[in-house]
């Protein structure tokens, strides 16, 4: 197959769906601002979320694809549907007795990572729409389950478009479940709640087609015998074995985003959402720079390991880093300079206040700080991954997330919620160092002649950029002209249109020669 239109259809989706989620924070934002309302709602969403990247998209993925498509490259067609189907019967109980527990449980969960909203008066209201929305994990594994098997079948599509339906699912709630819900006399935040579990159902939904025509529809059993038989299946044996050392390595970053969302509803209403809506846009450039790279350059870095040419490993890894350093500085620099007109083009209307605006651009500074880290992680993670080595970037996470909770000490008495960002910031330069220094200390990454010339005109180019995005921060009121919507969405895509073609022309100018990086592959 072509791996490179492989990876083109699946960034392009990637995009879309980043592009939608954007929209449905914007609607979310429009309808109730940055409140105590808002802030149950993500912290009720975040604990659905938390276990769908634990355990759907992080262990049980990286221990279920490798045995499925092992077992179909050894054992054939036939012996891989049984194994589907075992798996499929297995997760299925589980997942009803994991969502019957987590809805009961709803009150203990929520007052263990958001003690905080007792206080601002809405933790009732976050144990409600934590009871409508913890069935999303069932829905979320199953889909997980379902997209291991559509790409161990090459059919990228389908897996990599169904984020787009839950964002939709939200915008929708948010535009019209709101007001169904005032006519009714329910809470309408509730109508986000109901927007999210909605999501989840059509993204199941739409896997059952794409399975059919495989005809790979798992077969459930329902009887106590069949899962039985399933449990002992070997194959399932395998992945729960191979689960635990996958979830150590999922976990840490999610115990820190635990711990930051329980110290977040201690600041105050608002906190929480600020942060939330901050976080949505930092990662608008990290995941659309961490797709690109990751699905080009992993199974470079895997071939290259299994054919022995450490050159050729080295010279992908060196390729990889002053990409992120060419594309990723820049935005980092935009998120620092230029954030209050960022924020107020996507943010600022309805519910969503200038108060809003301002403290969300904190946070998003904090986050900024930190983002040139968090894509070179995209980079230098499977740079260890590709050597069969998973230990490394674990040991490193665990003693980030130790001086993340340091840093927040630091941070957050001055800072309040925009040190939280900070402290994320940081430890992520900090997790991308000790990797960098981790591969170049195995000989697994040397540095290719020209690296300080590199560096020289990336930064003068980033400069440049930063001066230029400042003039048009200084120049225009972000907030005023939130009067004349259209205008203002104008002004930002022309100044960052010009920004980034500036960018490009001053590298040019300085001697760097872009169609360089465009040759190695």
């Amino acid at each position: 197959m072509n791996l490179l239109r492989a990876a083109s259809t699946v960034s392009l989706l990637t995009l879309v769906s980043r592009i939608t989620g954007l929209v449905r924070e914007q609607a979310v934002a429009a309808a109730f601002g940055a409140s105590a309302l808002t802030d149950a709602f993500n912290v009720a969403f975040r604990l659905p979320n938390l276990l769908r990247r634990l355990f759907a998209e992080g262990a049980f993925s990286q221990a279920f694809v490798p045995l499925l498509a092992a077992c179909r490259a050894q054992e054939g067609d036939e012996s891989t549907h049984r194994l589907i189907d075992a798996v499929a019967t297995v997760l299925f109980w589980v997942l009803i007795a994991t969502s019957l527990l987590g809805v009961l449980a709803a009150p203990g969960l929520v007052w263990l990572i958001a003690s905080g909203l007792k206080e601002a008066g809405s933790f009732d209201a976050a144990v409600a729409m934590t009871r409508i929305m913890f069935p999303y994990i069932a829905c979320m594994s199953l889909v997980a389950l379902s997209a291991g098997v559509l790409n161990t079948w090459k059919r990228f599509a389908v897996p990599a478009a169904t984020p787009v339906l839950l964002n939709a699912s939200v915008i929708g709630a948010a535009l019209y479940g709101l007001p169904l819900f005032e006519r009714l006399g329910w809470p309408p935040v509730h109508a986000l709640a109901v927007g999210v579990m909605v999501g989840g159902v059509l993204q199941l939904a739409v896997q059952g087609p794409a399975l059919a025509r495989l005809g790979l529809m798992p077969r459930l059993g329902l009887r106590p015998a069949t899962l039985a038989a399933a449990w002992r299946h070997e194959g399932v044996r395998r992945i729960f074995r191979a689960m635990g050392p996958a979830l150590l390595g999922v976990s840490v970053a999610q115990i820190s985003l635990l711990i930051n969302t329980q110290i977040a509803t201690q600041l105050g209403a608002g906190a929480v959402s600020w942060l939330t809506y901050a976080d949505r846009l930092m990662e608008f450039p990290t995941a659309l720079l961490g797709v690109a790279l990751g699905v080009v350059l992993l199974p470079q870095l895997a071939a290259a390991q299994a054919g022995g040419d450490g050159g050729r490993y080295a010279g992908l890894l060196d390729w990889g880093l002053r990409l992120v350093l060419m594309l990723a500085l820049p935005c980092a620099v935009a998120l620092l300079v230029f954030p209050e007109a960022l924020v107020a083009v996507l943010y600022h209307r309805g519910a969503f206040a200038a108060e809003d605006v301002a403290q969300t651009v904190r946070a998003l500074q904090g986050y900024g700080f930190g983002l040139l880290g968090l894509v070179a992680l995209k980079v230098l993670t499977p740079g260890f991954y590709a050597k069969g080595d998973l230990r490394t970037p674990v040991k490193v996470a665990v003693g980030v997330l130790l001086l993340t909770q340091l840093l927040n000490l630091v941070f957050v008495p001055r800072l309040g919620h925009a040190g939280l960002a900070l402290s994320i910031g940081v430890a992520a330069l900090v997790n991308a160092g000790a990797l960098l220094i981790g591969l170049w200390r195995r000989g697994s990454w040397q540095p290719q002649p020209g690296w300080g010339r590199f560096g020289l005109q990336v930064l003068a180019g980033s400069a440049g950029l930063g001066l230029a995005l400042d003039q048009a921060a200084r120049r225009l009121d972000w907030i005023a002209l939130g009067q004349q919507e259209g205008l203002r969405t104008a002004w930002l895509a022309g100044v960052l249109l010009a920004a980034g073609l500036g960018y490009l022309a001053l590298l040019a100018g300085l001697g760097l020669r872009l169609r360089a990086f465009a040759r190695r592959g």
